[in-house]
């Protein structure tokens, strides 16, 4: 069951950054460069692959201009079936 719930909060934070990121017209790399990540670890974060350090999870925030408040409220959103973030 605890794999399961692991599981869904990873492709929901996947869904998240790569929405903020489509909507901000950034493309992987960019946003990986923006963040001091590799191309490689924000695609996988994407898709749900990578079970992200919290220092990562701000990085990321941050490289999406938003606080790292606003990409967890997206992603709960998108975890218990609500609307994302800008909708």
């Amino acid at each position: 069951m605890a794999q399961r719930g692991s599981n869904e909060l990873l492709r929901a934070l996947g869904a998240a950054v790569r929405s903020l990121r489509q909507e901000q017209g950034l493309t992987q790399e960019r946003l990986a460069e923006g963040a001091g990540l590799h191309t490689t670890y924000v695609s996988d974060v994407e898709r749900g692959r990578r079970n992200v350090g919290v220092i990562n999870l701000d990085r990321l925030a941050r490289a999406l201009s938003i606080d790292l408040a606003t990409l967890m409220e997206d992603v709960e959103r998108r975890r218990h079936g609500g609307s994302a973030a800008g909708s």
